[in-house]
This record gives C-alpha cells, sequence and structure tokens, in this order.
C-alpha cells in the first residue's frame, strides 16, 4: 500500500476569473449583493489549505504543474474548438464572457486553462513513469463536461478524457475511467463513446440532458456505440442518495465491472459536489462517505492496477465542506481511518434510497457484464 499521495499543482489555475453574479448566472439587477459564481478559487484555496495543514499532510508529495501544449489538447479535442477557445479568450481580454450559460471566461483564462490540462497530464506521466504510483491533479476549472468540441458545466477542456488518452497513447492497453461527481461526466462519455479501450464509468444526479451544450442524458440507456457498446457505464441516483447509495453503486455495479475488464490504470475524476449541503448536488455524501468512496477505489486500484491511480479534481462548490471531503478522500485512498471530525453533516442516511435506481442500472447492464 502506498504511503502517499502526489498531488500537481500549478498556481496559475487560480488566475481563471469566473467573475460574479447569481450562482452561475449573470448578475441580477435585483439583488444588492452579486455572489462568487461557484466554480472559483476560493474553493481550490481551501483544498490546498486542509491537505497543506490537515492530519496527512505528512503524507502528501507536492509536485509541480504545468502548461499543457495545443497539440496535447488535441489528442481529445478537435483542432478547430481548440482555436476557437483561444481566440475567444484573446478576444474577450479584461471582460468576463459565456461560453456557455454557465461556462465563463476571460481574456486572462487562457493560460490556466492550459495549466489546469497540463497539471493533469503532468500527473499522469508521473504514475506511468513509475515515479509514484497514485497522482492527484488539484486543478481547476472542473473538465468533465467538455467534449470533444464544446464547452459545458463550467468545464473547457477534458482533464480525465487527456489522461485516460495519454495513458492509451503511451502504450496502456486498458484505461477505466471511474466519475463521481455529482452530475453526469457528458464530456468524458462522448470522447470514448464508441470505444472499449478505455471503460467510463459516471455516478451522478438524475438530471437528465440540460440543453444544447449537454444533450446527454446520463441515463442508464447511454451504453456507448459500436465496438464501445457496454463501454459506457451510467448510475443516475436519486436526490439525497447517501453515502449507503453510492457505497453500493461501487460495489454492486462499479467493482465487479471493473475485474471484468481488468483495468491497467484507473483514471478518477474526483468531485465532492454530490456532498451534503453542496448547492449544485443535494446527494448528502458526508465525509464518511466521501472516506468510503476513497477506501473502495483505493482497495481496487491495489487489486488490479498495482495501485496505479491518477485522480483529477472535478466539481466540489460548498467551499469550506468540499475541502474536507477531499481531506477524508483521500484518507481512504491511504487506508487510514478517518481523523478530521464531521463539523457539518446531521442529516441521517436513507438506506435503501438508492437500490432502485441500482437494480434498474445493472438490469440494463446485464447483456454485457456479469453482475
Amino acid at each position: 500500500m502506498s504511503d502517499t499521495v502526489h498531488v500537481f499543482w500549478d498556481a496559475r489555475v487560480l488566475d481563471h476569473d469566473t467573475g460574479a453574479g447569481f450562482w452561475e448566472a449573470a448578475p441580477s439587477a435585483l439583488l444588492a449583493e452579486s455572489e462568487l459564481h461557484p466554480e472559483s478559487a476560493p474553493r481550490i484555496r481551501n483544498m490546498k489549505s486542509v491537505l497543506e495543514r490537515g492530519p496527512i499532510a505528512e503524507r502528501i508529495v507536492w509536485h509541480p504543474g504545468r502548461l499543457a501544449t495545443e497539440a496535447e489538447l488535441t489528442t481529445v479535442h478537435d483542432r478547430a474548438y481548440v482555436d476557437r477557445v483561444r481566440a475567444f479568450c484573446a478576444a474577450e481580454a479584461g471582460t468576463r464572457s459565456w461560453l456557455t450559460s454557465t461556462t465563463t471566461v476571460t481574456g486572462g483564462s487562457w493560460e490556466p486553462l492550459l495549466a489546469a490540462a497540463g497539471t493533469a497530464l503532468a500527473a499522469t506521466d508521473a504514475v506511468l513513469d513509475g515515479s509514484c504510483d497514485m497522482a492527484y491533479a488539484l486543478i481547476r476549472p472542473p473538465g468533465h463536461h467538455a467534449q470533444p468540441t464544446q464547452a459545458d458545466g463550467y468545464c473547457v477542456f477534458g482533464h480525465a478524457a487527456l489522461a485516460a488518452q495519454r495513458a492509451r497513447e503511451r502504450g496502456v492497453e486498458r484505461v477505466a475511467v471511474v466519475d463521481w461527481d455529482v452530475h453526469h461526466g457528458n464530456g468524458t462519455q462522448e470522447c470514448f463513446y464508441g470505444r472499449s479501450d478505455v471503460l467510463t464509468f459516471s455516478l451522478h444526479m438524475a438530471h437528465g440532458a440540460w440543453g444544447a451544450s449537454h444533450p446527454q442524458t446520463g441515463s442508464p440507456d447511454e451504453l456507448g456505440r459500436g465496438t464501445g457498446l457496454g463501454y459506457n457505464v451510467n448510475v443516475e441516483l436519486p436526490v439525497g442518495a447517501g453515502d449507503r447509495a453510492y457505497a453500493d453503486a461501487f460495489e454492486r455495479v462499479v467493482l465487479p465491472i471493473l475485474r471484468q475488464f481488468q483495468p491497467e490504470l484507473i483514471v478518477a475524476a474526483s468531485g465532492q459536489d454530490a456532498a451534503t449541503f453542496d448547492a449544485n448536488g443535494q446527494h448528502n455524501v458526508t465525509m464518511a462517505g466521501f472516506h468510503r468512496i476513497g477506501s473502495l477505489l483505493g482497495e481496487i486500484s491495489r487489486e488490479l492496477t498495482d495501485g496505479r491511480l491518477v485522480l483529477t479534481q472535478e466539481g466540489g462548490y460548498a467551499r469550506s465542506y468540499a475541502a474536507y471531503c477531499l481531506h477524508a478522500t483521500l484518507e481512504g485512498l491511504l487506508g487510514q481511518e478517518a481523523s478530521l471530525a464531521d463539523p457539518i453533516a446531521y442529516v441521517p442516511d436513507d438506506i435503501t434510497r438508492g437500490d432502485a435506481a441500482i437494480d434498474r442500472v445493472r438490469a440494463v447492464l446485464a447483456p454485457h457484464w456479469a453482475l
């Protein structure tokens, strides 16, 4: 068992200014005070601070990130899309503009976007080079909604997808992506939907499609196409699903399929927006639930991949609690007992809430995997 997590960090990601308004929307003339966009620098500053000051600080090794090249971005994104984002940032210097109804950039966003993607690739290369076995890219903005030609849901470039594709290009035959951000990982899904070499999982709230930028539904019926049929696994969970439902989804769906697929590397899209009190998720997952997710992921990576695991930071918008939930996740990954008391969780966990949803997922997957 690894006794350290190698965290990759580039302070330039803090320079992506998403501005303020009415939550993720533009400012309202009816309000006296606007609020920071939910995807803003303070949430990542808090995460970094808790890891530096918390009980596992001595088990974290910090590494610098780097800027991605545009050629690296085009391994999963179309060149025309990369050019369009770069030109859009340059054209809007000094102002905030919207790539989608929720996704903003400014003239200062281009370098932070490259820093986020490059730091995810630096973490991936470190694992593939054998210099560490468990690497965490602490980056923003998130990436799992970014499709080959479309920004979405705060995301511009797909970091987990870039990591998985990098592994394939470096000779890893089978890669699995496990995403527990509370929203459907539609971008990662879209990148690999017709492929069987990258197995994608997304555990998320049942929100359905939300417009032109997110036409995918996240339904269990979105199984992949062609040779990729069965290699895209969506687990929709009801609002308020809670700790038990997420653990059950891992134990009854994710882990059995991983054991059949036998990945050589696992990439995890690590979000904390399923946390209780997160306004973007309302899924009632506590620090204990995230610790369990980390424990299960750490155990399966040690069983199947000799512990080789790359994690990319995704959502998590309760700016203080998300940081605590990240700490709990990493303690679970390390096989360490939880050492921080949960400061605010108090909603009882309904241990049967996810049963029907998980049963439906298993039924849809039955023709493709032994469950």
